[in-house]
């Protein structure tokens, strides 16, 4: 290491960046809680004005929230409802749609094929298969405590 570098790295380490935890936290929280009140107010509307039963309210919401996050994502909106929400904006379905919209965009210069359906069943695969593999162990272990305790 050079002496610039130590010098940047003792420079660093005397001021160090605050980050605002608490703040973030809150805005994470009230975009995230924002985004769920979105859905149960689509939720209840389809079944009070609609008459639907609470399972198919439940998936057309849903499908309602994952299609207006993808036409936000596309129109670059959804980024800055990000920067400001933060992981609120992440941990709801509408952040799973986000991030396969996105990766579309980023790979459309590469074709339909080999750029948009590649990398987007890439992400899809993987949150699939972390899934798959969480339920079969979460399953088994349920499985091996239900016989031991029966």
């Amino acid at each position: 290491m050079n002496k610039d570098q130590e010098q940047f790295i003792k420079i660093i380490d005397q001021n160090p960046i605050k980050r605002p935890i608490i703040k973030n936290s809150f805005k994470a929280f009230l975009i995230g809680g924002l985004i769920c009140l979105f859905g149960e107010i689509i939720r209840t509307v389809l079944i009070n004005k609609f008459n639907f039963d609470n399972t198919l309210a439940n998936q057309i919401m849903l499908i309602i929230i994952i299609v207006l996050s993808a036409f936000l994502t596309g129109f670059g909106l959804y980024d800055k409802i990000g920067q400001h929400g933060g992981a609120g904006t992440i941990v709801p379905i509408s952040g799973f749609a986000n991030s396969l919209t996105s990766s579309a965009i980023e790979s459309k210069s590469e074709g339909f094929v080999l750029g948009v359906l590649t990398n987007v069943f890439k992400l899809a695969g993987a949150i699939i298969a972390a899934g798959i593999g969480s339920s079969f162990l979460v399953s088994t272990i349920y499985y091996i405590i239900k016989v031991i305790y029966a």
